[in-house]
């Protein structure tokens, strides 16, 4: 990012053709001044890795794949195509583009797939010089990581409009509008997509029902007094039970929910 870090950019959304009544040049403007864009990527920080630079490199169990970075970002072994978005190879793609340089061990790595075969053999390698090196670039690289955050909640913004049925694009787009305005909200809107995806994704689902940023985005019934901000979190809420309720896998009602709510708290304004 540019010194004065000024995270700002106009998104046109990709409205595919027949789309007619959303206006071809609708914008989704975010624009962060220095403190809130710290704010936001210390929030993130927080959330993932409870500001602690171990979990930088992490690998959770019951998944088939480590999370990496301020954003935890997921990285598949070689030979495993899992159900989520990968979201670190783009990752370093845009600190690359940035002119920082990774590792040389990562640089020289093809495919470019994480190295360790399942989370057994990563707890083997997990504290050689190779790992730390890793731990120590991925920490260095936090204010860089937040702005790959705000990159990629901007380019998902036009594409979740997008994909909104025609009788609700509009509604979505004002609801992503409604929440730009205010710091908390769009560190909601830049949370939610590193956390849980654009909610695009048909593999992103369960018993045919998604849980990403559209989801939420059409769950929303604001109510009378209330802000879009909270309205965003309450259906937030909502779209993850749904999620462990529908989930083959025990552990996402037993363990992962009460984390997911607790990081829904967040989803307010600075104070």
């Amino acid at each position: 990012m540019r010194s004065s870090r000024l995270a700002s950019a106009y998104i046109l959304a990709l409205f595919v053709s027949g789309c007619s009544d959303v206006p071809d040049d609708r914008a989704f403007n975010i624009e962060l001044d220095d403190k809130s864009f710290d704010w936001i990527g210390t929030q993130v920080f927080r959330n993932e890795c409870a500001g602690r630079e171990a979990c930088l490199v992490h690998w959770n169990a019951g998944e088939a794949f480590p999370s990496l970075g301020i954003g935890h970002f997921i990285w598949y072994p070689e030979g495993v195509k899992g159900p989520f978005v990968e979201s670190f190879p783009a990752m370093i793609q845009y600190l690359t583009a940035q002119g920082v340089t990774p590792p040389d061990w990562l640089v020289d790595l093809d495919p470019f797939d994480a190295p360790w075969p399942d989370r057994e053999a990563w707890l083997q390698t997990s504290d050689t010089e190779r790992l730390r090196k890793l731990r120590d670039f991925l920490s260095r690289t936090r204010g860089q990581q937040a702005g790959f955050l705000v990159q990629r909640a901007k380019e998902a913004l036009g594409r979740v409009a997008a994909a909104a049925p025609k009788s609700d694009q509009n509604r979505v787009s004002e609801r992503i509008g409604a929440l730009i305005r205010t710091p908390g909200g769009t560190y909601a809107l830049i949370d939610y997509v590193n956390f849980k995806g654009e909610g695009l994704a048909v593999t992103e689902r369960y018993e045919g029902q998604g849980w990403g940023l559209l989801q939420v985005l059409q769950t929303m019934s604001p109510g009378e007094g209330d802000s879009a901000l909270q309205a965003f979190r309450e259906a937030a809420a909502r779209v993850l039970t749904r999620r462990a309720e529908n989930a083959d896998k025990e552990i996402e009602r037993e363990r992962w929910l009460s984390g997911w709510l607790n990081r829904l708290e967040t989803y307010r304004e600075p104070e």
